[in-house]
C-alpha cells in the first residue's frame, strides 16, 4: 500500500482484501484485543468540513489503536491566514505521526500528500472520499460473501459529486457493475470512466434499477454547493430512491447512504427507514473499523 490515501487508486485489489481482512478482525475483536499499533503516536485531524461520522470515527480509532487524536479546525490554524499547504505540511511532519483531513479543494490534499513526511489520509474533498467507499465495500462483502462481478450497484443523483467519483474508481478496482443515474446536466466524469465497460450512465432512473443488488445515492446539495440547490432539488428530483425502483431490483436488494440523509429529497423515507433494506447504520459503523485498518496499515508498526 502506497504511503497515502487519497483516492482509490492508491490502493490495489491485494491490499483491498488486506484491509477487509484486518476490519474485520478489529470489527470482531473490539475491546477484546490489547492491540495498540499507534501507542505514543499522535495523528492530526485537519476539518474545514463540518462532520458527524467522519470526526468521531477517527477520534475514537485513533484512541483505540492506542494513538492520540488532535482535532484542527484548519479555520483557525495559520493555512486559514495564507499560510501555504506546503509550509503547514513540513510543520505537521514533525509534529504528527499521521495526517486525516477533511476539505473542499482536492489539490489541497494532493499538496499536503506531496510535501507532508508522515502519511497523509483523505477523509473528503470535493472530488473523492475513499474512506467512505471503503467502508461500503466492506459492508457490501459482509452481506454478500463478496465483492467482484456479480455486484450490482446503481448510485443516483449528483454523477460527477465526490461519492460518484468514488463509486466508480471502487467498481473499477473491485469489478463490480455500476450504473450512475443522474441527468445530462450532471453526468459522471467520462475521464474517470475511461474504458471501464462494467460502468455506465443511464440517464433514465427506472432502467437503472434493474438487476440492482444495491442502491445507493447521497444528498443533492452537498456542502460548498448552497448556492445551487434550487437548481438541484429541480433536476435531482427523478433520481430520488423510492419503493418502487425495488421492483426493477433483485428481490433482496439494499439501500446504501453515506449520511446524513435527507428523507423526502434523494430517498423516501418509507426506503430509509426500512429494516429489511437499508443497512446504511451498518454502512455506518464500518466506517471506524476500516479507518483502523487503513491507519494501521499506514502509520503503525
Amino acid at each position: 500500500m502506497k504511503k497515502d490515501l487519497l483516492t482509490l487508486q492508491d490502493i490495489t485489489r491485494d491490499d483491498l482484501e488486506k484491509i477487509f481482512e484486518l476490519s474485520l478482525k478489529l470489527k470482531n475483536e473490539r475491546g477484546k484485543v490489547a492491540f495498540k499499533p499507534l501507542a505514543e503516536k499522535s495523528v492530526g485531524l485537519v476539518f474545514a468540513k463540518s462532520s458527524t461520522r467522519t470526526r468521531i470515527s477517527f477520534e475514537v480509532g485513533v484512541s483505540e489503536l492506542g494513538g492520540n487524536p488532535l482535532y484542527l479546525d484548519q479555520g483557525k490554524m495559520q493555512v486559514g491566514r495564507g499560510e501555504t499547504v506546503a509550509d503547514t505540511a513540513n510543520v505537521l511532519s514533525r509534529y504528527l505521526h499521521g495526517i486525516v483531513i477533511r476539505t473542499f479543494e482536492h489539490s489541497e490534499v494532493e499538496e499536503l500528500a506531496r510535501v507532508a513526511k508522515c502519511p497523509v489520509i483523505n477523509a473528503l474533498t470535493n472530488d473523492f472520499h475513499p474512506c467512505q467507499l471503503l467502508a461500503d465495500l466492506l459492508t457490501i462483502k459482509e452481506y454478500s460473501g463478496k465483492v467482484d462481478k456479480s455486484i450490482r450497484m446503481a448510485f443516483y443523483g449528483d454523477g460527477r459529486s465526490n461519492m460518484a467519483n468514488s463509486c466508480i474508481l471502487a467498481a473499477k478496482l473491485t469489478g463490480m457493475e455500476l450504473v450512475i443515474a443522474a441527468p445530462e446536466q450532471e453526468a459522471p466524469r467520462t475521464d474517470l470512466i475511461g474504458d471501464a465497460k462494467n460502468i455506465i450512465w443511464e440517464s433514465d432512473p427506472v432502467k437503472a434499477a434493474e438487476g440492482v443488488d444495491y442502491f445507493y445515492t447521497d444528498v443533492w446539495v452537498s456542502m460548498g454547493f448552497e448556492e445551487e440547490r434550487a437548481r438541484r432539488m429541480e433536476i435531482f428530483r427523478p433520481y430520488q430512491v423510492t419503493s418502487a425502483l425495488f421492483d426493477k431490483a433483485k428481490k433482496d436488494a439494499k439501500f446504501l447512504h453515506c449520511l446524513p440523509a435527507h428523507r423526502g429529497e434523494e430517498v423516501a423515507a418509507d426506503v430509509m427507514d426500512d429494516p429489511k433494506r437499508s443497512i446504511v447504520f451498518d454502512e455506518a459503523e464500518n466506517r471506524l473499523h476500516v479507518q483502523k485498518a487503513v491507519m494501521t496499515m499506514l502509520m503503525g508498526e
